[in-house]
């Protein structure tokens, strides 16, 4: 009896053994950090503990920023200065050329009275003339001035300035008819248009 006694409080002892070992609490698996998440903590760490430029060191780079504005504000400068001197170097005699230009056309017109006689007294007395219109061209043109071609041309604003108009049978309106007074270009530039008769 006693056996069977001791026997049954073994088996309750198990029991309780059992139950008690069906009631622990489930290991939480363990979380691994991978590479990445290291390195986002540790981004986070210097950002966290980054630290402003001391003042010695931000007054410096304020300067090395004001060198830099200096120096490309100068480089402009200094193309703008050698572009206004070019130009001006360019167009230097535009004055002097534009006060020649009527003498011109005062030889124009003295040359234009000359007939088919080159005999007679006007002839002779014009050849001179000649000779010192054709060395005057030859000198503007070795300054860059350019007579401009307008018979016969389409009329344009720019190289032309119409003063007179007439309606011509068999011409197509905007054409110019007639240069009334020559017109000149320099280097590019009109210093004078050319005064033209236009037709409607």
């Amino acid at each position: 009896m006693e056996e069977v006694k001791h026997e049954n409080q073994k088996i309750d002892e198990q029991k309780v053994h059992d139950e008690h070992k069906n009631h622990e609490h489930p290991k939480k698996p363990h979380k691994h950090h991978g590479p990445h998440d290291e390195h986002g903590k540790h981004d986070e760490h210097n950002k966290n503990h980054e630290h402003p430029l001391p003042p010695h060191e931000k007054r410096i780079k304020e300067l090395e920023d004001e060198l830099l504005r200096s120096k490309a504000e100068f480089i402009n400068y200094r193309k703008r200065l050698e572009d206004e001197q070019a130009r001006l170097l360019k167009f230097c005699n535009e004055d002097l050329i534009k006060e020649t230009l009527p003498i011109l056309d005062n030889f124009e017109r003295a040359i234009s009275m000359d007939d088919t006689n080159l005999d007679d007294e006007v002839s002779k007395f014009l050849s001179g003339f000649k000779m010192i219109y054709c060395n005057f061209v030859n000198i503007l043109k070795s300054y860059g001035v350019v007579e401009i071609d307008g018979n016969n041309k389409p009329f344009d604003p720019v190289y032309h300035e119409a003063i007179m108009t007439e309606k011509r049978e068999g011409v197509a309106p905007g054409m110019v008819l007639e240069v009334l007074q020559k017109g000149y270009i320099l280097k590019g530039k009109v210093i004078r248009p050319a005064m033209v008769k236009v037709s409607e």
